[in-house]
């Protein structure tokens, strides 16, 4: 494996990584969205809010860990997305802000006029945010970004049929990951209640996810078909080592296992994803832009693959050590040292 391989090989785990857990953050606000009335969807904004709080910020670092290996070590294929792909890239950051910005101010105030705008802004937010991002990867693996810069359609390159399967597919994962993730924090927190609601969902949003996937053959076949011919040649096995892992989530969540499918669905995720990459390779841009050519000089990548190394021995033993220190049960004590702080 040359160094331009093994650089974007990482970057693909640092996105993998995003998807994974930013992408439940978002569909944790998909959630919080459709959850009901004040009242009568405190109860599921509340773990929701619970989930996210300790970790949203954290899961953000992966999206800049991979837009910083992309610049650094393919600045010829990062200027072409960049350039091209500028609309939605916007709308897509702006979307992370205000998200982000609604969130804590919902946690700060307390009149319901702005909890209820807050609270919108943050939901609505979680589903354009990924729904932008899905475009940008469908522009990109239907091939209308080329080299170059804005050498594709400003519009064109992501309002198009794969660019919109691609929207509504990482809407709907996200949904999918958050709900499965947020079963087991249910559980975790006693709420038999909150843990059969989210098991619904889940399934419910899996059926949705596995419609859409059916339906973007036809779209893949006659939009992207390299990206078809790709999936259904080299990719193949691992797309399915996704459908497999899809359906061991439904049989997992069917018996309640949520730890379980925690696993499998992450795999079911993370598979589609590098499908995608498998089916593409050697190419980083449609039609003819390689790893090899797209790469910075050895020096800038071997430099880069060091300093990712050191970074990744300091990084992420505290992101396992974060998520494992909130993925703790609570004891009674604990909940109730939570709450009063103060003492007595």
């Amino acid at each position: 494996m040359t160094a331009a391989e093994l650089l974007i090989s990482v970057m693909w785990l640092g996105l993998t990584a995003y998807v994974l857990l930013a992408g439940a953050d978002f569909g944790g606000g998909c959630w919080d969205l459709l959850a009901g009335g004040t009242r009568r969807g405190a109860a599921q904004r509340a773990l929701i809010e619970e989930s996210i709080g300790p970790v949203w910020e954290a899961n953000h670092v992966w999206l800049i860990f991979v837009i910083v290996l992309c610049w650094t070590g393919f600045p010829g294929a990062f200027a072409a997305v960049a350039s091209t792909m500028y609309i939605p890239l916007t709308l897509a950051a702006l979307g992370i802000i205000a998200r982000g910005a609604a969130f804590a101010f919902r946690k700060a105030t307390t009149e319901l006029v702005f909890r209820r705008a807050y609270g919108a802004a943050f939901a609505l937010s979680s589903v354009l945010t990924p729904f932008f991002l899905g475009t940008v990867a469908g522009g990109i693996a239907s091939g209308r970004v080329p080299p170059g810069i804005a050498s594709g359609g400003i519009v064109r390159s992501w309002l198009n049929p794969t660019s919109l399967l691609g929207g509504a597919l990482a809407v709907a994962l996200a949904a999918y990951l958050a709900a499965v993730y947020l079963c087991q924090d249910a559980r975790r927190a006693g709420s038999t209640a909150l843990a059969e609601a989210f098991r619904r969902r889940a399934l419910a949003t899996a059926v949705v996810t596995g419609v859409l996937a059916a339906c973007g053959i036809a779209i893949l076949h006659a939009d992207a078909p390299v990206l078809f011919h790709g999936l259904t040649g080299r990719g193949l096995p691992v797309v399915v080592v996704s459908a497999l892992a899809g359906l061991a989530s439904l049989v997992l969540l069917l018996l309640r296992h949520y730890l379980a499918t925690r696993v499998t669905a992450a795999i079911a995720v993370a598979a589609l994803l590098w499908g995608w990459a498998v089916a593409q390779y050697p190419l980083v841009l449609l039609p003819d832009l390689t790893i090899e050519a797209a790469a910075a000089t050895p020096e800038v990548l071997r430099v880069t693959l060091v300093v990712t190394a050191v970074g990744a021995v300091l990084l992420v033993p505290s992101l396992v050590w974060l998520f494992a220190l909130f993925q703790r049960p609570r004891s009674a004590a604990g909940e109730r040292a939570a709450q009063h702080p103060g003492g007595r």
